[in-house]
């Protein structure tokens, strides 16, 4: 049996461990045996990154080889600055995803339901959750926005069904910080930004008109921002929205000072408040034997670390000025009870705003037809 290393289920000591010459393996898709993995490579040992779960020319989404080719190759960018030596990416297409230093092979996938139909009608709400891979301390893996974003989108969905649907929770997103410490992916913004554009597109083709793209990463979320600035101009008849994270808006942030046990810069990255999640959601995956607990952000009144940043600055200091583990915030106070009560919050809060994008294209709508027919009106001649 081949020996796999999930890349995605380490920590960033962990990464930053494993020997430059071995195999990391991306793959298009999932259904893919290991076996034949293993015999492609020629070895047994390899570590397996988070399959892209969307895009390729038959999967639920295209998005076109070039776009596809741009994202593949912006993954591969951080372990490539890293020192891995040898980087493959695996698919069943007819799409050319090698680039400088990676290299591809193809295989055929086991039959494989998909994980989403999205039916891309008006009458739900788009999920496009966005995770990513990258560090969290030394006790949380390195797939801890994705398992956490892709919870509170999959909940939101059980709970209005008629109301929502989702796409695969991406796990690749941006990290402008990640030289500090092993593991970190980083797409770039003009890809990321161009990925989330032509998703966009391809669901507008098939009838979608409202969409929520929801980050789990705070990385991602300027960039998020943007993505719904364009779509706005480039799409002028749908609603298209973002938020800061999650458990941030009306119901989250009261029920984080509720019942959060520790101060203001508790909860940043690796927090208390995201190693509450994992201990619900994975505490399989949580070394808490090493969690360490860094508060020591370097604040001012106008720019200091917490889940809910207040200050006025924006700004992206080198994450090593206030950190040596990559923590921001006391993983230590962090209990699966909370985590339990928090994603249920986080998933109240986004069903809550599910319903207002539904409202404003509704409303929107009917404004819009209004005025068409005052035009129209207007235009026919008294007799």
């Amino acid at each position: 049996m081949p020996d796999i290393i999930r890349y995605d289920e380490l920590t960033w000591p962990e990464v930053a461990d494993l020997p430059r010459s071995l195999p990391l393996v991306l793959p298009i898709g999932g259904g893919y045996a290991p076996e034949a993995i293993a015999a492609a490579l020629g070895e047994e040992r390899f570590a397996l990154l988070p399959a892209v779960p969307y895009g390729w020319e038959d999967s639920l989404l295209p998005v076109g080889a070039e776009m596809l080719w741009r994202y593949v190759a912006g993954i591969f960018s951080g372990p490539q600055e890293e020192g891995f030596e040898r980087l493959f990416v695996v698919h069943a297409g007819c799409e050319d995803l090698e680039s400088p230093g990676v290299r591809q092979f193809r295989l055929d996938r086991a039959e494989t339901t998909p994980d989403a139909l999205v039916m891309a009608t008006s009458e739900r709400v788009v999920l496009i959750p966005c995770g990513h891979t990258e560090q969290h301390g030394y006790h949380l893996p390195l797939n801890t926005d994705t398992l956490i974003i892709d919870a509170i989108a999959r909940g939101v969905v059980q709970a209005v069904p008629q109301r929502a649907e989702m796409l695969p929770t991406l796990p690749y997103g941006v990290s402008t910080h990640r030289r500090a410490f092993a593991g970190t992916f980083n797409v770039g913004g003009r890809v990321f930004e161009d990925w989330m554009l032509t998703v966009i597109g391809a669901l507008v083709a098939r009838g979608a008109d409202r969409f929520y793209l929801m980050s789990g990463h705070g990385g991602n979320c300027s960039f998020l921002v943007n993505a719904v600035k364009y779509a706005g101009e480039r799409y002028r008849g749908i609603f298209a929205a973002t938020a800061w994270l999650h458990t941030a808006g009306h119901l989250g942030a009261p029920a984080l000072e509720r019942y959060r046990r520790s101060g203001r810069g508790g909860m940043g990255h690796a927090c208390e408040l995201e190693t509450s999640y994992l201990l619900h959601l994975r505490p399989d995956l949580c070394r808490m034997e090493r969690v360490v607990d860094e508060t020591d952000f370097i604040s001012t009144p106008n720019y200091y670390m917490d889940w809910v940043e207040d200050g006025a600055l924006i700004a992206n200091p080198p994450w090593e000025d206030d950190t040596t583990s990559g923590s921001y915030g006391a993983g230590s106070l962090a209990t699966a009870e909370n985590g339990a009560r928090w994603l249920e919050i986080a998933i109240q809060e986004k069903v809550d705003h599910v319903e207002e994008i539904h409202e404003q294209q509704r409303r929107r709508l009917a404004r819009r037809a209004a005025k068409k027919y005052a035009t129209i009106e207007a235009a026919i001649p008294l007799r």
